[in-house]
């Protein structure tokens, strides 16, 4: 194990309440105590997730405060324990929505580590061994397992990198899941932060993809992203959109989360057994999906803002200016 690197203080952009969800102030906190299975890392960026917008405003139940969010990190590893046998001292790495877990369970010995018997323990808002809350990606330093540190393809940027932590595997999983491929025939449902990124390894894998929308809007987006403009299909109206399509779809891969989703309506143009579901992915599918985004060129749109703008970028975030993600850069930060 390389000397320790890092400082004992973390500074990081945090919620200081609910009703405050969105004035992210600077804030210093010890990480976790330290054992010789995590790893350091200094971070170079992290992404802006929409589920980092629900934590801050207590959206899924209490959040813990103060809070820093940001789980899509990439950072270089200033600090790695005698039991992390992967990374070493300045290898560039990241960490997503999981930072731990027992490693023991049934799950976690089949690759599922995301479905933990004990529990997952997240990025953020995890609770860590020694009782410590884990803090995220919005901050200077990160410390985590260092069985969740992925290593960085050479050849891929930082900031197109990040958002891949978290909303690439979220889309990459469920295809991979249902075995999508040359012959499957794939229809998308939405084109935003995790949309984009599900047509895009839906075309990488193979398969015959369509996106699915309300308005020509997006099509051009769609267009640059690989979907042949005949198959970008407007189903607004479902009845015409049902005789055209029924039974159309092996897989649906359906990333809205309008309020009045009409789940019944994607359904009936779904084949029989075509539906499934994941969380997130596990350690070895980010390592496949960081191979697959570097052979076929799948990269997030995205639009690097400094990290002391994250505040304001939340706030745009949740107005839904992203096209498609935000990822805030340490680049010449103060913290």
């Amino acid at each position: 194990m390389a000397a320790p690197s890092t400082p004992e203080q973390f500074t990081g952009h945090a919620a200081f309440s609910k009703e405050e969800w969105s004035e992210l102030k600077p804030w210093s906190y010890a990480p976790k105590k330290w054992s010789e299975d995590d790893v350091d890392i200094k971070i170079i960026c992290c992404g802006v997730c929409g589920s980092d917008i629900h934590v801050l405003r207590s959206g899924w139940g209490p959040t813990v405060y103060p809070a820093v969010v940001g789980h899509e990190i990439v950072g270089i590893a200033t600090r790695v324990g005698a039991n992390v046998s992967h990374i070493k001292v300045g290898d560039r790495v990241g960490f997503g929505a999981q930072a731990g877990s027992c490693r023991q369970c049934r799950e976690c010995k089949l690759d599922w580590e995301q479905y933990c018997e004990k529990g997952m323990i997240g990025t953020y808002q995890g609770k860590w061994e020694d009782g410590s809350i884990s803090q995220g990606g919005y901050a200077n330093y990160f410390r985590g397992k260092g069985h969740f540190a992925i290593p960085i393809p050479e050849n891929m940027l930082s900031e197109v990198a990040a958002p891949l932590l978290c909303a690439g595997v979220t889309t990459y999983s469920p295809l991979k899941n249902e075995n999508v491929g040359p012959g499957s025939t794939v229809g998308v449902v939405g084109i935003g932060g995790l949309g984009h990124l599900g047509l895009q390894w839906s075309v990488a894998l193979g398969a015959d993809t369509y996106a699915l929308s309300h308005s020509a809007g997006k099509k051009a987006d769609a267009t640059k992203m690989g979907i042949p403009e005949e198959n970008f299909l407007i189903v607004s109206n479902h009845n015409d959109a049902k005789q055209k399509y029924s039974r159309k779809f092996d897989v649906i891969l359906c990333t809205s989360f309008q309020n009045d989703l009409p789940i019944d309506f994607y359904l009936s143009l779904l084949r029989p057994r075509g539906n499934g579901g994941s969380l997130i992915g596990s350690p070895k599918e980010l390592r496949e999906m960081f191979e697959l985004a570097a052979s076929k060129g799948v990269k997030p749109w995205v639009e690097v803002r400094p990290m002391e703008t994250a505040a304001q970028t939340v706030k745009d975030m949740d107005a839904g200016k992203a096209r498609y993600r935000y990822v805030l850069s340490n680049e010449d930060s103060k913290l």
